[in-house]
């Protein structure tokens, strides 16, 4: 099975690093004109120049970023036919006791890993409902299925709502076309903050979790790329509403 996207806009969030600048390689390569978003400008644009792709240095936390950022793509390339939500993230924080989180930590994770996907979602559905077609796919995670390994409350409750959101995207875009999915990664070591999670767990820890995953290694980003490809492509089109597991049989 050949998967191309000659011919089809992209737009990948999170492409500065890691799993996002797997997922927008891979379309690159596959023939996507590819837009990237990342609230980090300079990594964006290095990934975007070694792409030939087009890079938005953008924070998507409000729907008017969002909305500014469709309407940028829509008109440079009349339309927008693939998104992908790799943005999100622990933003820094790391596991605490409950008593110890703040509002501002609590929220600045569903802004990222949430409300930065529903905006995007509500910028780009007029567009892809016009066009009647459209493939959505949002990067969750194991800790959206089950409690998260990073401890951290808010990333746990947030990648929670990002696949029900996803799922609920999925009944409502359904008859115009589009279709909307997620992918849920297990352990990635794709950026510093998964490296200081590593890390931290020090050799018996590291042991354990390799041990505890069916095909006894980590993910990698191109695993993870691999299964997003998939869903976006026309040999998926008949699939919507879906969260798969991409961790090596963890699961």
């Amino acid at each position: 099975m050949q998967i191309r996207f000659d011919g089809r806009v992209a737009l990948v969030t999170g492409a500065a690093q890691g799993i996002g600048r797997a997922i927008a390689t891979a379309l690159a390569e596959a023939g996507a004109r590819v837009h990237l978003a990342d609230i980090d400008a300079d990594g964006v644009k290095e990934t975007a120049r070694s792409l030939g792709a087009t890079a938005h240095a953008v924070d998507l936390g409000s729907p008017e970023a969002a909305q500014a950022l469709i309407r940028t793509i829509a008109s440079a390339d009349d339309g927008l036919d693939l998104l992908v939500h790799a943005a999100g993230g622990v933003r820094g924080q790391v596991g605490r006791p409950i008593e110890d989180i703040s509002e501002e930590d609590w929220r600045a994770i569903f802004a990222a890993n949430v409300d930065a996907a529903f905006f995007l979602a509500q910028a780009a559905a007029p567009v892809m409902r016009r066009a009647g077609y459209g493939r959505i796919v949002t990067i969750s995670s194991g800790a959206g299925l089950r409690p998260s390994l990073t401890g951290i409350q808010a990333y746990a409750s947030a990648k929670h709502a990002l696949v029900g959101l996803t799922r609920q995207l999925a009944w409502e875009f359904g008859p115009h076309s589009i279709t909307v999915n997620s992918v849920a990664p297990g352990f990635v070591r794709s950026n510093p903050a998964t490296e200081r999670q590593w890390q931290s767990y020090g050799p018996e820890g590291q042991k354990r979790l390799v041990e505890s995953i069916h095909t006894r290694r980590l993910g990698t980003p191109q695993d993870i790329a691999n299964a997003t490809l998939f869903f976006l492509s026309e040999q998926a089109g008949w699939i919507s509403g879906q969260v798969l597991s991409v961790d090596g049989g963890r699961s």
